[in-house]
């Protein structure tokens, strides 16, 4: 193997001339453009993830409000078809409704024994808002 002496065999700029990496001035204009784009990236990347939370909480709050007012709704029914006065039925049907997470919002029973319900749900996430769902049991209109 032979050394190369120092000097010989490496390449040697001219003061002043340009590098490989900087321009013609001698600055270097490209320097940081790669944590821009990789801050942009992430911060799309992170609104992204922001409104895919927002959605899942909104369909949540909404599976969540067809259930308590299903339940409620049955339980209203089961009630009234036990004898027991309408407004007894539906203070029933709140306390299901707010076993599940719900306010109840609406009661209505008729003389059929049906009962129709409206119940809201908040949503997990406090600027997505309320979901709402309305449910009727008893026997078919």
């Amino acid at each position: 193997m032979t050394r190369v002496p120092p000097g010989e065999g490496s390449v040697r700029m001219q003061p002043g001339a340009p590098s490989p990496s900087r321009g013609a001035t001698g600055s270097c204009r490209d320097r940081g453009s790669a944590t821009v784009a990789v801050v942009g990236v992430v911060g799309v990347l992170l609104a992204m993830t922001v409104g895919g939370l927002m959605v899942i909480s909104a369909v949540v709050a909404s599976h969540r409000a067809h259930s308590a007012a299903d339940l409620a709704a049955l339980g209203a029914a089961a009630a009234l078809v036990r004898g027991e006065p309408a407004l007894t039925a539906c203070a029933f049907a709140g306390a299901v409704a707010s076993r599940n997470g719900a306010g109840l919002v609406t009661c209505q029973s008729q003389p059929d024994l049906s009962v129709t319900i409206e119940v809201r749900v908040p949503a997990t996430m406090s600027h997505v808002g309320l979901a709402s769902a309305r449910s009727r049991a008893g026997p078919s209109p």
